[in-house]
């Protein structure tokens, strides 16, 4: 079948972290090796998804859907991502801004906050949402979640003044914070798509040591003060943030619950991946740049590697996956597995030319690999083993996108995610 390309518009003003790096790439990280030489990457074999644990190959829908699915969320919890509870009974929202204009009346905004235990002074979540004003149905929306406090993500005065981590591990006004820009959320409101946005510190601290601090801390058990080495990590746990806010579209009469897009960048964009496998009320995921841990096959040796994550951000993983960093070859999930997780549902990968840490071939290698899944679910795949011309995109159900540039977002990428939107999620 033929592709779908679409150009990437205009790519002036690069967002900071999608700039031509100024030097060569690391070889050495954490004293661990970086290869980056295509030659050196080694032959691995994928761990095929269409084959149950027992060796029986899965040969309709129904096997996958109510067997082998189930057997490779098991793994991925056990071994990379870890187990995390469901929703929590006692979870509650408190509307605060139950319908402000915004963006000149071209938008209502809502605020809410999501209180993830009866106790209101423990771990909750801001969550800021805008709705197309014009609209007289429930729509998709796109939800964002993101390395600053809601009010440093959208251009909107009225929004609540958020509070991030520091670096004394403490939280504070948000005056800046990591960031990959602030979002132009009116190009998808004006085509009938709404959107939101929860800052992912809210959820559980981007830091070793974090859990007492976050949502984790409510689970554990009477002297426990860590996860055990299969339960949740920090990806985890961001991801499980996103099925909460899911829960709350499904009570708000504005949002077409069914029609969710989630796009997160780097980490986020592992975070993503992980969130849109696990929970099948997502309708689609957009991952930005997630690389190694996320989209990217790990039995390749190219850029970062198991053993680098393990070492450096451990504590966003379960504590079974540093056992993988020296045996990635017998390791039981990869990438192509996660991608096949998402299937049938729309699932877009975002890379840039110059992320080489991230690596973007990876990502599309893993992305072929898992087309057999959605075929037998009767999807399109990326439908070519051959990479499109940085600029252009793939747009099938698995979809593909490659920026001129680094790590991150350019511009141009939001007009190919609301491009996807509209053709996988019609509003």
């Amino acid at each position: 079948m033929p592709r779908c390309f679409v150009p990437v518009l205009a790519l002036c003003g690069l967002a900071a972290l999608a700039q031509q790096p100024k030097t060569e790439p690391p070889k050495v990280v954490a004293g661990i090796p970086v290869n980056y030489d295509e030659s050196l990457t080694g032959d691995y074999k994928l761990p095929d998804p269409l084959v149950m644990l027992k060796g029986k190959p899965v040969k309709d829908a129904k096997t996958w859907t109510t067997k082998r699915r189930a057997e490779i969320v098991k793994l991925f919890e056990e071994n990379q991502y870890g187990r995390a509870p469901g929703r929590p009974a006692a979870m509650s929202f408190e509307i605060f801004d139950k319908g402000t204009p915004a963006f000149d009346g071209k938008a209502t905004r809502r605020q809410i906050t999501v209180y993830f235990s009866a106790d209101k002074n423990g771990p909750k979540m801001d969550l800021l949402m805008y709705l197309p004003a014009a609209a007289t149905k429930p729509v998709p929306l796109l939800l964002n979640i993101g390395f600053s406090a809601n009010s440093s993500t959208v251009d909107d005065p009225g929004v609540k003044p958020g509070e991030i981590w520091g670096r004394d591990k403490k939280r504070m006004p948000a005056v800046g914070g990591r960031s990959f820009g602030k979002f132009n959320v009116l190009p998808f409101l004006e085509k009938g798509i709404g959107f939101a946005t929860v800052y992912y510190g809210d959820i559980d601290p981007d830091f070793d040591g974090g859990v007492p601090l976050g949502v984790r801390s409510l689970y554990l058990k009477p002297g426990q003060t860590a996860p055990a080495p299969d339960e949740w990590g920090s990806i985890s746990a961001w991801a499980w943030g996103l099925s909460r806010a899911v829960d709350y579209f499904e009570t708000d009469k504005g949002v077409d619950a069914k029609r969710i897009a989630i796009f997160g960048v780097s980490r986020l964009g592992k975070t993503v991946m992980w969130a849109g496998a696990h929970d099948e009320r997502i309708a689609m995921v957009i991952a930005s740049c997630s690389g190694e841990g996320g989209a990217a096959v790990s039995r390749r040796n190219y850029g970062e590697t198991v053993k680098h994550l393990a070492v450096r951000y451990g504590y966003q993983f379960a504590g079974n996956y540093a056992k993988w960093g020296d045996a990635v070859d017998k390791m039981p999930v990869d990438a192509n597995m996660l991608v096949s997780l998402i299937a049938p549902r729309p699932v877009l990968l975002q890379t840039g030319t110059t992320d080489f840490w991230s690596d973007p071939k990876g990502e599309f290698l893993a992305a072929i690999a898992a087309e057999p899944v959605y075929k037998l679910l009767g999807k399109q795949g990326l439908g070519t083993d051959k990479m499109p011309t940085p600029g252009e995109s793939i747009l099938h159900t698995i979809g593909y996108h490659e920026h001129v540039g680094g790590h991150g977002t350019v511009p141009g990428d939001y007009e190919v995610f609301r491009r996807f939107i509209e053709m996988h999620l019609k509003p």
